[in-house]
């Protein structure tokens, strides 16, 4: 269940509507960097706390890319709330997957183990058709 905590502004608004027109996952620089050059007045510390305000309410989701940078990507439109991606290692192209046996194996192995209230991080790399 998602619920916004985020209190709506005119840079949020605008960080927002940054990863929305992106189709894959995007760092914090990368987004900061399109917005000043579109004529924003925005911190990078800003983008940072919208960007965290937005995972902590759902919409966003971040991973680390091959390099350990952390990427966002936004995803507010998805039903259906968690969902894993398949990210392109060349060019950050995204696609969303469905996860049932990941789902399944994470819930088995950790119940193994005596652990409840699982939760989970899968991220799938690879080269998108494009770039292969």
């Amino acid at each position: 269940m998602r619920t916004t905590r985020t209190r709506a502004t005119a840079q949020g608004s605008a960080v927002r509507d940054a990863l929305r027109a992106e189709d894959g996952f995007r760092s914090a620089q990368a987004v900061y960097a399109v917005l000043r050059a579109d004529g924003h007045k925005i911190g990078l510390s800003t983008v940072y706390r919208h960007l965290q305000a937005f995972t902590d309410d759902g919409v966003v989701d971040v991973i680390h890319n091959p390099d350990g940078e952390t990427v966002y990507r936004y995803c507010g439109d998805t039903p259906g709330g968690h969902h894993h991606h398949v990210v392109c290692r060349s060019c950050g192209r995204a696609e969303e997957v469905e996860g049932s046996a990941v789902e399944r194996w994470a819930e088995q192995t950790a119940a193994a183990a005596g652990f409840v209230d699982v939760d989970h991080t899968v991220e799938v790399f690879g080269l998108c058709p494009d770039c292969a």
